[in-house]
């Protein structure tokens, strides 16, 4: 039988879920309605619909009108892809409304939303799904399965380092994320994913966290100190940006002048500020340290501003060692091709026993974004269930905990302490 879903939210994420459930799961679901602060981006979307998709237009519902939408399409499942401030917003009414609802990460971005959440699955018997896509990429998958069955021993260290380059990492800070009121700063918005793969990987919690780091590129004192002179507020109609690679043309993009160029008069939102004006309120650079429930150790890094894109860590056993290596396609969210995010280009996965001979570990190829992930997490939202021995399906709690090393790191940015990660909410478990 088909549910019904409603999606609030139809900026560059949104997509992702609408076009995959009208093209490939039109046996298992059916798509009611669209909820937005914006009447043209959602009318951009049912654009969408119809001339990518071949799919009908559905109706729309501003987002002061969100209760009324649950009680007129009656909904099976909410899918949340706004601003992520506002998630914990839709998440609880829906719960309260009697739907499931499924989030993009972040879940949220601070404590107290965090908790409102837990409460509110705990009070209602609603369920969370958070989509971490990254679980499902076919080397990450294989990284579990080789710690799961003790090819390296016990894990006691990880090292894990990720890189954003000049193209994706400067993204953040053109847009909204680029206030951390809005999206929690890197540590959230984007290290949830990463936060989010060692509690994965090594089937455990963070106990205590520390973070150094700060604003060391972006942001125009910084591009001052490099010599900077001439700067600008956004690169639309603006001669100067035409000479900073940093900048983008919305005009000429038809996706991005579609859904935010032609839709920011009604909410004044720009899409292509400068990445070197001032109002940067989040992190570029920044190192954590992590202790696990486990004893685990996590040194993990993550810079914005680098000449490639992609990550390396290291799992440190009592049997060896396991060394994951991946260059990923750099993209500008909504500004190019779905697939192209997190398209590998590169990948090498490799075990060193403690007393034999280091070996290549063969990776499934599979095709979409995020390294073949995409595909998996949508077969597993909307397809007909099957059994899946890694459990990569992310709930509520999975969802908390992975945003909670970040909230953390940033408590620690703050006041230059160390924080136990039990004393910011009750999981309630």
């Amino acid at each position: 039988m088909k549910k019904k879903y409603v999606l609030v939210g139809t900026g560059g994420r949104a997509e992702f879920f609408y076009g995959s459930m009208v093209r490939d799961f039109q046996q298992t679901c059916e798509l009611m309605a669209f909820c937005d602060v914006n009447q043209t981006r959602m009318d951009y979307a049912n654009h969408l619909l119809e001339a990518s998709y071949g799919a009908a237009k559905v109706r729309t519902y501003l987002a002061s009108r969100f209760e009324e939408m649950i009680k007129e399409e009656q909904p099976d499942i909410v899918i949340v892809t706004s601003m992520d401030r506002t998630h914990h917003r839709y998440i609880i009414k829906a719960l309260e409304l009697g739907c499931d609802v499924i989030t993009e990460k972040p879940m949220t971005v601070d404590v107290e939303k965090t908790q409102a959440i837990i409460d509110a699955v705990e009070r209602t018997g609603q369920q969370v799904r958070v989509t971490f896509n990254y679980r499902y990429a076919p080397h990450n998958t294989k990284v579990r399965e080789l710690i799961r069955d003790q090819v390296i021993g016990r894990v006691n260290s990880v090292h894990f380092e990720w890189a954003l380059d000049t193209q994706h990492g400067a993204d953040y800070f053109r847009r909204w994320h680029r206030d951390k009121r809005n999206s929690g700063g890197l540590l959230v918005h984007k290290s949830t994913h990463h936060f989010d793969l060692v509690n994965f990987w090594l089937d455990t919690e963070p106990d205590i966290v520390y973070a150094t780091g700060g604003l060391r590129f972006y942001g125009k004192e910084n591009a001052e100190e490099r010599g900077v002179t001439k700067f600008y507020e956004r690169a639309y109609g603006s001669e100067v940006a035409k000479e900073d690679p940093f900048a983008i043309d919305m005009e000429s993009n038809p996706h991005l002048r579609g859904m935010y160029l032609d839709a920011e008069h009604e909410d004044g939102y720009h899409r292509d500020q400068s990445v070197f004006g001032d109002g940067i309120n989040i992190e570029d650079t920044l190192g954590v340290n992590v202790t696990y429930k486990n004893k685990a150790i996590l040194t993990y890094s993550l810079n914005a501003y680098l000449p490639w894109e992609g990550f390396q860590i290291a799992f440190n056993g009592t049997k060896g060692r396991i060394e994951l290596s991946v260059g990923e396609q750099s993209y500008i969210n909504s500004g190019g091709e779905k697939s192209d995010e997190g398209k590998l280009k590169q990948k090498s996965l490799r075990v060193i026993p403690m007393f034999g001979e280091p070996y290549e570990v063969e990776i499934e190829e599979k095709a979409g974004g995020h390294g073949g992930g995409d595909p998996e997490l949508l077969h597993d939202l909307f397809g007909d269930p099957k059994e899946d021995a890694f459990h990569r399906a992310a709930s509520h709690v999975d969802g908390a905990i992975s945003i909670l090393t970040g909230i953390a790191g940033n408590q620690s940015l703050a006041t230059g302490q160390a924080v136990k990660v039990d004393s910011l909410v009750d999981l309630k478990r």
